[in-house]
Parts: structure tokens; sequence; C-alpha cells
């Protein structure tokens, strides 16, 4: 069967498709998208006035230190899923072990604290509308959007750290396996360079072919047996 050699535009295509199918790029883009959908709902309608008053204020239970939370957690995760995604996106390229161990430690690091503080976050969240009066005309879907989301976010940050720490325990060398290999080689390499110093035509000889040896009698002198005349 006739293969068809692809363009290398179709080639690119093909590696971009193939790039956002994976796992773990989902889980960049839906960790990147929730964070912006958060502080962008609490930015546009996260403060709100009386009608008896032009002063702006958290609709969530008049508490400014948690509507700057949530809106200072969603802009910097959202520029870090992204900043990722571009070093996925340019995983290949990369040659060196090292700066691939290095991605991939900052990545676990950071999933685990991110999940730390969506986790807080949505109790935070949560426990601030459940004391809010709800007395503001606006911004109560923002408020359970920025609530809904904070905890979406949790197992998204949660799979990334995962697979960074697979990805790490598979780039990095285990050093007891190394020096367990470097042993053997050496092992190797003695018994080869003992093998042939030995000579081939070496032979076992028995104890009893030595006594045997030893017993044949040797020959006597004319006038040791007084045969001389």
């Amino acid at each position: 069967m006739r293969r068809v050699s692809l363009s290398p535009q179709e080639r690119s295509e093909n590696n971009v498709v193939q790039f956002l199918r994976q796992p773990r790029t989902i889980a960049r883009i839906l960790a990147g998208l929730f964070s912006l959908i958060i502080f962008a709902s609490l930015v546009t309608d996260g403060y709100q006035n009386l009608t008896t008053s032009s002063q702006l204020r958290c609709v969530l239970n008049d508490n400014w230190v948690v509507c700057g939370y949530a809106i200072t957690a969603g802009v910097l995760a959202f520029l870090q899923s992204f900043l990722f995604l571009a070093f996925d996106a340019y995983d290949n390229i990369i040659i060196s072990h090292k700066v691939k161990s290095v991605i991939l430690s900052l990545d676990l690091t950071f999933s685990i604290i991110w999940s730390c503080i969506w986790f807080v976050g949505f109790c935070f969240l949560a426990n601030q509308w459940n004391r809010s009066a709800h007395h503001y005309l606006l911004g109560s879907s923002s408020a359970r959007a920025s609530i809904a989301f904070a905890f979406f976010s949790i197992p998204c940050w949660v799979y990334l750290g995962y697979r960074a720490l697979r990805g790490l325990w598979a780039e990095t060398p285990i050093p007891y396996k190394q020096s367990l290999d470097e042993g053997a080689v050496a092992l190797t390499t003695i018994s080869s360079v003992t093998t042939t110093s030995i000579p081939n035509s070496m032979e076992y000889h028995s104890p009893t072919e030595g006594r045997r040896a030893s017993s044949t009698p040797s020959p006597r002198l004319p006038w040791e047996t007084g045969s001389l005349s």
C-alpha cells in the first residue's frame, strides 16, 4: 500500500492536535480558564454599591480581603498555567535533562501550592458568602461562579502535580540503580580480562597421574647393574 506523504504544514497541524489532546494539556488549559473566570467575575460584578450609597463593597460579606484574595490568586494562577503550557509545548526541543528536571520540579511545587491555595480559597469564599446579607441587586451570580470554579480548580492542580511527579520520576536517574549498573560493567570487564589471560592449552592433571609418572623406573647405567666385564 502506498503511503501518502504529509506536507510540513499538515505535520505541524497534526502535532498541535496531538498536543491539545494530551490530558496534561487539557488540565492545564482548564486550570487557566477557571482562574480567568474567578478573577474576571469578581472584577466585573464582585464590587457593588447600595442604593443609598455610592461606595463600592465586596459582595462576599462586604469583605475586601476575600475579593482581593480570589482576584490575586486568579490572575497569578492564570499566568502560571499558560507559562507552563508553553514549557509543555516546547518539551521536545529541550534536550538537557537538568533543565527538564528543574521545570518538572517547579511544576510539582507550584501545583501543590495552588492546590492548597484554591482549597483555602474555596472554603474562604463559601464561608463569606454564607455570612453575606445578600442585599445587593447584582453580583450574586459572580460570587457563586467564583466559589464553584475555585472548587473545580482543586482537582486540576492536583492532577497537574501528579503528572509532574510522574515525569520527574521518569526523568531523574535512580542513584542505586546507576551504581549497580556500573558495578556490573566492572565485574564483566574483570571476568573477560581474566578469561582471556588463561591459556587455552592448559589441562588439568590429576594427582594419580603424577604418582604414576613418579613410579616409573628410570634407566640404570651399566656399572650400576654390574654387567661390565
